[in-house]
């Protein structure tokens, strides 16, 4: 479990109200370890069944593991998850050190709710609300004094799992103790950014939010755009997601958009944009109809079969097909091809067509309030950035688009537009800083404060980010795809940053001088990691195998799989201690290469796999070899244990190309080991490899022996190819899959050597190589090559 404050350890938790929001805090929860008890009310007509009685949060937790994504890493920790009702378990909430409340958003439940729980908590327990709008102040009044020192706002959001940003709100009365046993719990066991938000109507992220899409709503009425050309504008081509801004309003539900909309408005009278805070039209007249969003099956993109959609003509009120064409701009396109957040949302602002005028407009009016709203909702810049970044999966946040596109330089058209820029922005430029972010002399980040300073930007003791480490050291190496940088404390970092951090020749030759330094003593352990958005490595860049398949140079290709695989081995048993990293996706190579260490550090949203096949060929750098032995090679020699099953599972997730869903899955699938971590918090990776390498080396690191396991032999490879023969008479399986699968199957049996032969690595290696070299040459495989070649398609395994 996670370091947290000592004065509050949470070791298990409440939470009360069992639906979509209830139950997703109590499923992620699990995913970290933590059990807790899930309250709902008893059902009318239950009885005295105890299942009906608690038929609620049953549903709940029945519900949270069916959801799409996932809410669990795995079905079975829902285990940890106790159903439990209000009248019948109430005893239960004094073994709880936080209670959170998750009931519906009316403030004379939630203070019943409070009642009972002021009745039945323990003493010293914290509570919290979840609410997304409700002031602390109204939900605090007529608590007693002990529970107001213990309570707070925590305000997750949907779906908990994946969305990193966790609001914490603090009252006048709540300890500062509470505050930070709640900031340390929920990065450090949870994985959440922590944004530190004020007691005003909707906290950070949706008060910008909201604000973004009244304001949209309002420039989309003003110039005439269509639903296609706002969500071609406001998608990735700025650093947005792509669900963009019409598809983002279904998805969150125009019913949800509404009421936020209508808070704001209610509670923020001295708000100088209140007036825009009023449902639009288009908008009132969809909830009318039913048709709010996904939810309801239509708002404003109404399906229309299994992947079509129709989208709604804001002209005439009416459903029509959707006309792609007419949202296509020369600024969106140069957007596109931007390499950077910053350079895509630059690259459309100063456009010259009505995609740009557009994206200026919202942009500039979004900056402005951001700017306005500080101390009010939040004391720094910082806050409101991570609440956008965390809370609505911006690229970048407000000050950091607003750096993006130039400070100076968009001031000077604000003005020129009639707009009112706020003081101290315009003072920081008197200031002659030209930029809300910058780095102090030492390389450390720092942001300018409405006090008219610069001030370090807050990282947690936890993290470590290559972004500083590189402003400031210059790397160790670096070559095109990849750079050694120095961490400090004797321990180096192998970065990847080709395309989506695909392993070509110069990453592998730079993981050998990397380990290299670790012989030769210039560095006691390394770190491989990497700070990509989406991929630690999605798999082997396999260009130069393609070309040397197709002018059959089959010696070049045996030289630079063995070279892999000897590289992969001679990290995995460095006499330096080699920790990977991995996050994301991990694929093919990558994935072989973060197998390969003395321990890895994965996070919780680790996407993990062994996709050879898909290019007609198997793990080739000791993916195989690999899984086999996790699965059989701790058995004792003397051990009376059929490991058929255990090596014809590892067949079908490599046949299959499975990718796991989670980090857990990992840990269940053999991708992770029992020694090897996992952390929630992605940003907490690096420093925790780091602090690992440096507590093995110092504690005299030595890589264990090579393993042996018992080869399956003969009798598991012909059920396997069976069940191969079974699957292409049921047309499951091409002509050449059954040649990729009876390959394989050779590989993970051991060879031609008897059952119960204890082999060694080196042993399984040389078959996979073998294999891959001969599947190299078959027609199926050299075809799909070829078809990827000339489709353009990513030439990655």
């Amino acid at each position: 479990m996670a370091k947290q404050a000592s004065a509050y350890p949470i070791r298990k938790v409440a939470v009360l109200g069992a639906g979509l929001m209830g139950a997703g805090i109590a499923a992620h929860l699990a995913n970290a370890g933590i059990p807790s008890v899930l309250f709902d009310i008893v059902p009318k007509d239950a009885g005295d069944d105890p299942r009906k009685r608690t038929a609620l949060a049953l549903g709940g937790i029945e519900a949270a593991r069916k959801i799409k994504p996932a809410a669990f890493f795995r079905p079975e920790l829902a285990s940890l998850i106790t159903p439990a009702n209000y009248d019948d378990h109430a005893s239960l909430l004094a073994e709880c050190d936080w209670i959170v409340e998750v009931v519906v958003e009316r403030l004379d439940i939630k203070r019943k709710v409070y009642e009972w729980v002021a009745a039945h908590r323990r003493p010293g327990s914290i509570v919290t609300s979840n609410t997304s709008g409700i002031r602390l102040a109204d939900m605090a009044e007529g608590m007693g004094d002990e529970l107001r020192a213990h309570f707070a706002i925590t305000h997750f959001f949907n779906p908990v799992r994946y969305m990193r940003l966790l609001e914490i709100v603090g009252g006048a009365d709540t300890k500062p103790e509470v505050i930070d046993a709640l900031a340390t719990f929920g990065e450090r066991a949870l994985g959440k950014g922590i944004v530190h938000a004020k007691d005003t109507p909707n906290f950070v992220a949706n008060r910008i939010g909201i604000f973004g899409m009244v304001s949209t709503f309002k420039a989309v009425q003003d110039m005439g755009l269509t639903v296609e050309q706002v969500d071609a504008i406001m998608g990735p081509a700025m650093g947005r997601p792509k669900t963009a801004f019409f598809r983002l309003a279904d998805l969150v539900g125009l019913d949800t958009m509404a009421h936020v909309i209508s808070n704001i408005h209610e509670y923020a009278p001295d708000d100088e944009q209140r007036d825009l805070f009023v449902v639009p039209p288009v908008v009132r007249g969809l909830i009318e109809a039913g048709a709010v969003g996904n939810k309801s099956g239509a708002g404003f993109y109404k399906r229309a079969g299994k992947k079509d959609f129709l989208v709604l003509d804001l002209q005439t009120g009416e459903y029509r097909p959707q006309d792609k064409d007419s949202a296509r701009f020369a600024s969106v396109g140069a957007a596109r091809k931007a390499e950077t957040a910053a350079a895509k949302i630059s690259a459309l602002v100063w456009g010259e067509d009505d995609a740009a005028r557009f994206a200026w407009r919202t942009t500039a009016e979004s900056l402005i309030y951001a700017a306005n709203r500080i101390p009010e909702i939040a004391d720094d810049i910082v806050q409101i950035d991570r609440g956008m970044r965390w809370g609505f999966a911006w690229d970048l946040g407000v000050f950091e688009s607003w750096d993006a596109i130039g400070v100076r330089r968009s001031v000077v058209r604000m003005r020129e537009e009639g707009m009112e820029v706020p003081d101290w922005v315009q003072a920081m430029l008197d200031a002659g800083r030209e930029s809300f972010y910058g780095r102090d002399g030492q390389g450390r980040p720092t942001y300018w404060s409405q006090e008219g300073r610069g001030y370090p930007v807050p990282v947690s003791d936890a993290h470590v980010f290559l972004t500083d480490i590189k402003a400031q050291r210059s790397p160790v190496a670096k070559n095109d795809s990849a750079s050694l940088h120095d961490m400090g404390d004797g321990i180096l970092l192998l970065e990847f940053h080709s395309k989506l951090n695909a392993l070509d020749a110069d990453i592998a030759a730079l993981y050998g001088s990397a380990l290299d330094k670790l012989d030769d003593g210039e560095f006691d352990g390394l770190v491989v990691g990497n700070e990509a958005a989406t991929a630690f490595s999605a798999g082997a860049n396999i260009f130069m195998i393609l070309l040397a398949s197709m002018q059959q140079q089959w010696d070049q290709i045996e030289e630079l799989t063995n070279g892999l695989q000897q590289l992969f081995m001679r990290a995995k048993y460095s006499r330096k201690p080699v920790i990977t990293a991995p996050h994301g996706l991990t694929l093919g190579g990558g994935a072989e290469c973060a197998m390969h260490s003395a321990i890895t550090v994965g996070t919780g949203e680790l996407y993990m796999g062994l996709v050879e096949v898909g290019v007609g060929v198997i793990p080739g750098a000791g993916g195989c070899k690999e899984l086999v032995m996790r699965a059989t090679g701790d058995l004792l020699p003397d051990a009376a244990v059929d490991v058929n099953p255990l090596v014809q599972k590892v067949f079908e997730r490599i046949a299959t190309a499975q990718v796991t869903t989670s980090g857990g899955e990992a840990q269940a699938w053999g991708f992770l080991r029992p020694g090897d971590q996992m952390v929630l918090d992605r940003d907490a990776r690096l420093q925790s490899a780091k602090k690992l390498a440096r507590g093995l080396a110092d504690a005299g690191w030595q890589p264990p022996a090579q393993r042996t396991a018992p080869a399956a032999g003969e009798n598991c490879r012909a059920a396997i190819e069976a069940f191969l023969y079974q699957m292409a008479e049921g047309g499951y399986a091409t002509p050449h899959d059954v040649v990729v699968g009876k390959a394989l199957a050779r590989v993970v049996t051991g060879g031609d050597v008897p059952a119960g032969t204890r082999v060694g690595e080196q042993h399984f290696l040389d078959l996979e190589r073998e294999a891959f070299l001969g599947l190299c040459g078959t027609e199926g495989t050299r075809a799909r090559l070829q078809h990827m070649l000339e489709t353009n398609k990513p030439l990655r395994n």
